[in-house]
Formats: C-alpha cells, sequence, structure tokens
C-alpha cells in the first residue's frame, strides 16, 4: 500500500526514504521521480542517512518499517523537522496500541526519560492512521482510517482570590486552583482519537468529520485543482463549507466565498 500511495503525492515533492533493508524500490517503480533512498551500513548509521536528507531539500520523508527503537526516534524526527509529511508502516493492531508502541520505543531508546513526554511528543506528529487486515481468506482491505486528536492544556488558573475579602473565601480560591492543578497534573489523556472512514458489509462508510485544523492543513498542501474538489467532498458529506484560504470568509446567506480585504498601510 505505501507503494501505492506513492502515485498520489505531487510529483513535485522530492521523496526521501530510509530503510533498514531495501525493500520499497520506489526508484525502480517511479523511475521519473526525485527519489533518494538510503539505508544504514556497519560504517553509516541511520542516524547519519537521516542527518544527510535533512540537507537535501525533500519534502516527503519515508520511514520503511517502524519495527525497532531507534528507527521510531528516526521518525519522530523527520516528521517535526525534515518534511511537509512523513509515512511509514507499523504493526499495531489498535491506535492506542500504536501510541503506546512508538511511545515505549522513544523511552528504551534513551530520547526521553519521561512518559507523558515521550507520549506528547507521538501524538504531535501522528496524524491519520491507516489500518489494514488480512482475512481468512487472504483478502487485504483497509479497515479503518483514523484521526488523532491531541489534547491541548490549557491554563485556567484563576486569580479570584485576590477579591475575597475573608480567609475562609482566599483559601476556598486556592483550594480550587490546586485542585485543577492536581487534576492536570495526574490526567494522562494526552490525545483523542476517532474513525474517519470504517470498513462495514462489503462499502465503506464514513463515521465521523476530520477536524477542521486537519481540514486547513490538507487545503494548504492542495493544489487548486484538488482543492476544489475536497472543498465539494468536504460539503457533500458533512455539511461544512470550507474556505480555501485563511483570509477568506463564507457568506452564510450565498455560500459563496468572499476574499477579506487586508489592511495595507505605506511605510517610508
Amino acid at each position: 500500500m505505501l507503494m501505492a500511495m506513492i502515485e498520489n503525492i505531487y510529483e513535485t515533492m522530492n521523496l526521501r526514504i530510509t530503510e533498514t533493508a531495501f525493500e520499497l524500490h520506489l526508484r525502480k517503480i517511479y523511475p521519473t521521480r526525485n527519489i533518494l533512498s538510503m539505508r544504514e551500513t556497519e560504517t553509516v548509521s541511520g542516524q547519519d542517512c537521516l542527518d544527510v536528507q535533512k540537507k537535501t531539500d525533500g519534502s516527503v520523508n519515508i520511514i520503511g518499517e517502524v519495527a525497532t527503537d531507534p528507527v521510531a526516534s528516526w521518525m519522530i524526527q523527520s516528521a517535526q523537522v525534515a518534511s511537509k509529511f512523513t509515512l511509514f508502516t507499523h504493526h499495531a493492531k489498535t491506535f492506542p496500541d500504536l501510541v503506546t508502541a512508538l511511545r515505549n520505543s522513544m523511552l528504551r531508546a534513551g530520547v526521553f526519560k519521561d512518559e507523558r513526554t515521550a507520549e506528547e511528543q507521538v501524538v504531535q506528529v501522528l496524524n491519520f492512521d491507516i489500518h489494514l487486515v488480512k482475512d481468512f481468506r487472504g483478502r487485504r482491505y483497509i479497515e479503518r482510517v483514523t484521526e488523532c486528536i491531541p489534547v491541548e492544556q490549557k491554563n485556567e488558573y484563576t486569580f479570584d482570590h485576590r477579591k475575597e475579602k475573608t480567609i475562609e473565601g482566599k483559601l476556598d480560591k486556592f483550594i480550587d486552583n490546586a485542585t485543577y492543578y492536581f487534576t492536570k497534573t495526574t490526567n494522562r489523556e494526552l490525545y483523542r482519537y476517532q474513525n474517519i472512514l470504517e470498513y462495514h458489509d462489503g462499502e465503506y462508510v464514513l463515521t465521523n468529520k476530520i477536524t477542521d485544523n486537519n481540514i486547513r492543513e490538507m487545503l494548504n498542501n492542495m493544489d487548486d485543482a484538488d482543492a476544489e474538489e475536497f472543498i465539494k467532498f468536504v460539503e457533500e458529506k458533512w455539511g461544512v463549507k470550507v474556505a480555501r484560504y485563511e483570509d477568506e470568509e463564507i457568506d452564510g446567506d450565498n455560500l459563496e466565498i468572499k476574499r477579506k480585504r487586508k489592511k495595507t498601510t505605506n511605510q517610508i
């Protein structure tokens, strides 16, 4: 499936491949694409390969298979700083299992010492999980497409104790803030996930809308033709009208998109 997905990536995007063993053979399948494939050797580590690829103007990083702890750390690095997006394969059975496995790999590799910090980094780079299964007949199909939604930690502390006139009132406000602090510290929920697409009885069914943030990021990386089709798709399937650019506003009466006029000032 990873090989087939390359066909839907714009040809203007340069591909950078890191593998522990050459398995994808993408340069043979797509000879006209700008592809640089590298693998570690006895004298050149996988981290060295990734460092070189960061300097080669790559748009898409592909990690052949995240099967070991060091490879998991390469994937996190490339997803954070080295490219527009990163593709990789993993053998987790469920989405929580995927997050847990990557988190544990980061801890074992020594990249992080704290479980919460490691998990935060993992969920920040996981956007979508395409899960494939193989049934007893040997047929492979996509069982679900899952979206990862990081939970934002907001600062909701108050200073209302300054307005209280009595010691009892100030103490109550202090306890409220302390309760919120300990709840925030002990709360392990760092992400939510939802299935966007599911396979039921031989057909695919849309179950949940993609979050606005991911819709915006997807539109920002599409050409005009694809963006127009995607906007129509979102409106048809989920009944939501989205704008092509951030500086556009939607006229709710006529369902037309109007560009906001930006104020400009002359500088001398």
